[in-house]
């Protein structure tokens, strides 16, 4: 999700909850205020019928009568009255009786002198009234019609201001956050475009002092840095290999030479012996530099196709074979592949072969045993590799450096090496968007664990 919308939806959502608050507030502090105001009303039209009961002498007929035609036009006020030994005085309208009071109603409102609850949705008041020394229950029911016709029309009111808000709020957050991330938005643009073969691109800088301007700064400076960088390395792999192939000639010229000399047979195959060696060394150091610089080119000028990774393993293992022999390289399937893609990647078949190849290497060299074991699995949709050796395991100090091009730890001593095998399979396996991970004990051996997406 881009920074963008994340602030949109951000700026949206505290937006939201404060507005909902706000208006969880409103209509609760609305039905607070109606549910007040009709008990007050009922207290009222309960004074008032007692009034017109007792005091005014109105007949119950004529009462109830007045209550009858009201009830048609609008939510009447249902009074009953009753005096403190539940005897009923007066009703308006007995066939109806919303309320049914008990005795136990009455008593409670001769013991409080008030009492208010809710009868279903209907709101019930009782009052004790005095006439004449004399204590009466007097009981007022009523439908707050208008009042809940005001609250549903607040309500929706409400719910339509709300969502419309919400609205405006997102599409005005979505603008002014695109405004605010233009700046953003062009300079991931320029370095879409600055790719290894056009590191000397630079990001445009705005002019003013915000932190985006100090972005765009500080992310041309790590250009600098790294196109220098960049540079260097090319230059030091171009050099090298150069400086490497003259003596390798040389030398090879010198043996040629010495052979032609007399000598006695067991100086001839001391100097063959010697001069062989290094050379094979320096060969393999120059085949290493020149397959690092390989894997450290743009990844767009590698070439890339559908391969099997099971056939590159086996390559691998032929290839290890020719030069050590006595190595023992085994490969298992873990996991059933029930079609050709199930195994196969986007790759080049020759830098996963030397990949592969280094790691096979590795294990082998560091193990008594000289033996490396390959199991091929998959799982989720990635085939997993992994290299398992008994050897001598890795140092816990120098785990953290074992990819690091010409590092070289503690296990050096046992084994002549470069420190350029692991590095370059590391840089190899990235290319291909995969990862190379490791795990070392010292007393049961090593493992490389290699994880690239299948097609």
């Amino acid at each position: 999700m881009k920074i963008r919308t994340k602030l949109s939806l951000l700026f949206t959502f505290l937006t939201a909850t404060i507005l909902l608050v706000f208006a969880a507030t409103v209509y609760f502090s609305a039905s607070q205020s109606r549910e007040s105001q009709f008990y007050k009303s009922l207290r009222k039209e309960a004074i008032t019928k007692a009034n017109l009961f007792f005091t005014a002498k109105v007949s119950p007929s004529t009462l109830q009568a007045i209550y009858k035609n009201n009830r048609e036009t609008i939510s009447e006020v249902e009074v009953a009255i009753y005096d403190t030994s539940f005897q009923l005085l007066y009703h308006d309208a007995p066939e109806l009786d919303f309320v049914k009071a008990t005795k136990d109603m009455v008593r409670n409102i001769k013991k409080n002198k008030q009492i208010s609850f809710y009868k279903d949705q209907w709101q019930v008041v009782g009052i004790l009234f005095n006439y004449q020394d004399k204590d009466y229950a007097v009981v007022a029911t009523a439908y707050d019609q208008y009042g809940y016709q005001k609250l549903g029309v607040l309500f929706n009111t409400i719910i339509a201001v709300f969502i419309g808000s919400i609205l405006l709020i997102y599409l005005l957050g979505r603008f002014f956050s695109q405004k605010a991330l233009s700046p953003v938005t062009d300079i991931v643009k320029n370095v879409k475009s600055i790719t290894a073969s056009n590191l000397d691109l630079r990001v445009n800088t705005t002019a003013g002092k915000d932190e985006i301007a100090e972005l765009s700064a500080t992310f041309n400076e790590m250009l600098d840095r790294l196109e220098n960088s960049f540079d260097a390395q090319k230059q030091f792999v171009s050099n090298i290999s150069h400086e490497l192939r003259t003596p390798i000639a040389a030398l090879i010229t010198e043996l040629e030479l010495a052979i032609e000399k007399d000598r006695t047979g067991i100086e001839y195959k001391n100097v063959i012996s010697n001069a062989i060696g290094d050379s094979h060394k320096l060969a393999k150091l120059t085949n290493s530099l020149l397959d690092f610089a390989k894997a450290n080119y743009d990844s767009s000028e590698i070439g890339f196709k559908t391969v099997r990774v099971d056939e590159i393993l086996l390559d691998a293992r032929q290839e290890i074979h020719k030069q050590f022999s006595d190595y023992i390289i085994e490969i298992d399937y873990e996991s059933d592949f029930e079609n050709e893609e199930d195994i196969s990647v986007s790759g080049n078949e020759y830098l996963l072969k030397v990949a592969f190849a280094n790691l096979i290497e590795n294990g082998c060299k560091f193990s008594p045993e000289k033996t490396s074991r390959i199991s091929i699995g998959m799982q989720e949709g990635r085939v997993i590799l992994k290299f398992v050796d008994k050897g001598i395991g890795i140092q816990a100090q120098d785990l953290p450096h074992i990819f690091t091009p010409f590092y070289r730890g503690v296990n050096q001593k046992y084994t002549d090496g470069n420190g350029i095998g692991l590095s370059l399979s590391s840089k190899i396996i990235a290319i291909h968007h995969g990862k190379l991970t490791v795990q070392s004990d010292r007393t049961i051996g090593t493992t490389f664990t290699v994880t690239l997406t299948h097609l």
